[in-house]
């Protein structure tokens, strides 16, 4: 507890707490600063150019119990409720999975392809379908709603608690108008629907692995079976009843089996053009399938 007589700099609240963490966390000076810039609510970058600032008494007192919870090995989105994807910050907690940099990656390449979608058939009153599966907190679909305005999105979870996540997300960046969040497997809530494009962000991580994970997000969002592609699996042969004649494919998976995955797209989408696209860090991570015809005409 930070006493009311002993006002504390934001320079030597984050040396605090760097020392708190350090034998909690692989990087206890970020997760200080991103605790920190959370209790005043600013970004971490202003953290250093305010370092002499001194931190209100509740701020100071907020701060300790942050990290205190981080300490005890609560993940730093869970202890503060949010976390940063593709320039909005996303509500989070323990039923989903906190969305990582390199799904951004989905968002972009989606809203590139219904951007060249759009000025290619020059259908400025049309609305584009976009379904992603596996719709967690909602970080895809409300991205990509939020970047372009005539796509409509439903997304499916087997997690009703993951829906509700999603669905307070899209009123939080207003766009839960064009979004529609529902709980069931895969397609099935939606077999008789068809999209412009599909998105699959599935938990892919083997089963071997997952215990080295456990803790920071729920095991149903990491575990993809033996060698991570189960639930690829069977998803693959439920897409074509649900795409358009014209499609974008996006499905997320680890490095290791991005080229069993893409191989597994090609026999499933015959008339796809398949490609395998990376990350920021440069590993294969996503494979994308796509046919345009009706934009080549």
């Amino acid at each position: 507890m930070i006493s009311r007589q002993t006002p504390e700099t934001i320079q030597a609240a984050l040396a605090r707490g760097t020392v708190l963490l350090a034998k909690s966390s692989d990087s206890p000076r970020l997760d200080a600063q991103l605790l920190l810039a959370h209790v005043l609510g600013k970004e971490p970058s202003w953290l250093v150019a305010h370092a002499e600032s001194y931190l209100a008494r509740m701020q100071a007192e907020r701060f300790t119990g942050l990290l205190a919870k981080r300490a005890a090995g609560t993940p730093v989105a869970h202890a503060i409720g949010m976390w940063s994807f593709y320039g909005r910050s996303f509500e989070v907690n323990e039923s989903v999975l906190v969305p990582r940099p390199e799904t951004e990656h989905l968002v972009e390449a989606a809203v590139a392809y219904l951007g060249r979608r759009l000025e290619a058939h020059a259908f400025t009153k049309h609305l584009f379908t976009l379904l992603d599966v596996g719709v967690g907190s909602g970080a895809i679909a409300c991205s990509i709603a939020a970047e372009f305005p005539t796509v409509v999105v439903d997304g499916t979870d087997v997690s009703e608690d993951a829906v509700k996540v999603a669905e307070r997300n899209a009123r939080r960046f207003n766009v839960h108008g064009r979004c529609k969040f529902i709980v069931g497997d895969l397609t099935q809530p939606v077999s008789h629907k068809q999209y412009d494009a599909v998105i699959a962000n599935l938990p892919y991580v083997p089963s071997a692995d997952v215990a080295a994970l456990r803790g920071s997000d729920p095991d149903v969002a990491l575990d993809g079976g033996p060698d991570g592609l189960d639930h690829y699996r069977r998803l693959l042969p439920a897409l074509p009843p649900v795409l358009k004649a014209d499609y974008l494919v996006l499905l997320e998976a680890a490095p290791p089996t991005i080229r069993t995955l893409a191989e597994l797209v090609h026999d499933a989408l015959p008339d796809a053009t398949v490609a395998i696209e990376r990350d920021y860090g440069g590993r294969e991570r996503y494979v994308a399938a796509s046919r345009e015809r009706a934009a080549t005409r």
